[in-house]
Parts: C-alpha cells; sequence; structure tokens
C-alpha cells in the first residue's frame, strides 16, 4: 500500500488524469492522493490548473483520460470564485439550493443566513450585495448542502481584510459540521493561517504536495522554491 494513503483518513486518488482544452493539455497528474479530512491548500501561479482541478474533484469536470476515485462516499460543495445572482432576494438566491436538495427547510435556511452575518440582508436585492456578501451567501448555500467536503475557488479574492477575516472564521467552522475542505488561493499570508495540507500546483502539474509547516519552511522543490520566493517577496 501507497504509504502516503496510510496517513489519510479520507482522500481522493487520481490516476494517469489528463484535462485539455482546446487541444492544449491543461491539468496532467500521472497519480495522486489528495487529502480530503483536513484544511488543505491548492496554491500555484495564473494558469496553473488550480481551478480546473477544484472542479475535476468536484466531478464538474470529467477527465480526457485518467481516473478519480474517492475513499469515501463523497457529497462534495464547490464555491466557485465567480457565481452569479439571480434578480430577486439574499434568501430567494440562496433558498435557489432547494431545487436540488428540497428536504431543506425555511427555518434551516434561515438559520444559516445567521450564522453567515446575512440575516439582516435577508430581504435585500442580491445583486446590490458587495463581494463579501456575496461570498457568504455562495458559503451559506454550501454549508445547506451538509457536505463532506467543502471545494473553495479563491474564497476571499478581492475582499477587504475585515471581510476575510469574516471568511476565514466560517472556512474554519466548516469543520465543526464535519466539512473539510480545499481551497485555492494566491494569499500565501491566508494559505499559513488556514491549511494544513498545501498542494502545489504548477503548468498543469503537482509539483509538490505535503504538511503546510515544511513546505512552508524547506520546500523540496526547485519550482516551489522560486514561487515562494517571488510572492512572500512582494
Amino acid at each position: 500500500m501507497d504509504k502516503s494513503i496510510e496517513q489519510f483518513d479520507k482522500y481522493i486518488e487520481l490516476k494517469d488524469v489528463i484535462v485539455k482544452s482546446n487541444g492544449r493539455i491543461i491539468l496532467n497528474i500521472p497519480h495522486a492522493i489528495i487529502p480530503a479530512d483536513r484544511i488543505t491548500a491548492c496554491i500555484g501561479p495564473n494558469g496553473a490548473g488550480k481551478t480546473t482541478l477544484l472542479k475535476v474533484l468536484d466531478g464538474l469536470i470529467v477527465p480526457d483520460s485518467g481516473s478519480v476515485s474517492y475513499s469515501f462516499d463523497n457529497n462534495t460543495a464547490l464555491v466557485l470564485h465567480h457565481t452569479p445572482m439571480i434578480k430577486a432576494s439574499t434568501k430567494t438566491n440562496i433558498a435557489m439550493i432547494q431545487d436540488a436538495y428540497p428536504l431543506i427547510t425555511s427555518a434551516e435556511i434561515d438559520l444559516v443566513l445567521e450564522r453567515v452575518g446575512l440575516s439582516q440582508l435577508a430581504s435585500s436585492p442580491a445583486q446590490k450585495l458587495s463581494a463579501g456578501e456575496r461570498q457568504k451567501l455562495c458559503l451559506g448555500r454550501a454549508i445547506l448542502q451538509k457536505p463532506n467536503l467543502v471545494l473553495l475557488d479563491e474564497p476571499t479574492a478581492n475582499l477587504d481584510p475585515n471581510t476575510t477575516e469574516q471568511v476565514e472564521n466560517i472556512v474554519r467552522d466548516l469543520g465543526a459540521d464535519g466539512s473539510d475542505v480545499i481551497f485555492s488561493s494566491h494569499q500565501l499570508a491566508q494559505v499559513q493561517r488556514l491549511a494544513q495540507y498545501i498542494l502545489f500546483i504548477d503548468h498543469g502539474e503537482i509539483k509538490e504536495k505535503g504538511p503546510a509547516g515544511p513546505f512552508f519552511a524547506d520546500p523540496q522543490t526547485s519550482a516551489a522554491k522560486c514561487y515562494l520566493h517571488q510572492e512572500l517577496a512582494e
């Protein structure tokens, strides 16, 4: 047995995964074991394939070849960076999840609105929400799915420091619901605050992975060293 499997209570295994777009390979993972039992950060340069990987893990993208298998009965929720709102209230937008999960009650929706800090905006037009409020709405919708794995694409991009802190606290609290997290981020300070495990992606390949502390203290690949040096020097 692969020793890397033994340390994870839940994991996702990718074998010979290739994803192409317009004839170009944008994800190429011969083999990887990705933990799904902790907060994992997916980092790397722009265009490295982070969002594509999250979509593959969610099942939104089916690889052109290869396989994705789960060691657990997966129920994932994917929150993308740009999620459109319909012309309706905040509560109506979050309640759209009832189309896929009809057993969710109005009372549960009210509780989640309170949890993510949107109760006072429940009747407000969703299209007038700030970027941070929209992100909280999307997180609330994910929480209502009661997932065991939440996939977040740049969850605090373009948010102010106060809202970023609020969103990070929601991410941490997901663990109390039994939901672990894999998220992408360009903010390395945030990754260091939140993540227990790192996936470093470059040119569509997972170049390095491992516990967050050792990764930041002593990256093992030249690609990771270069990336950290450039990002942390800014």
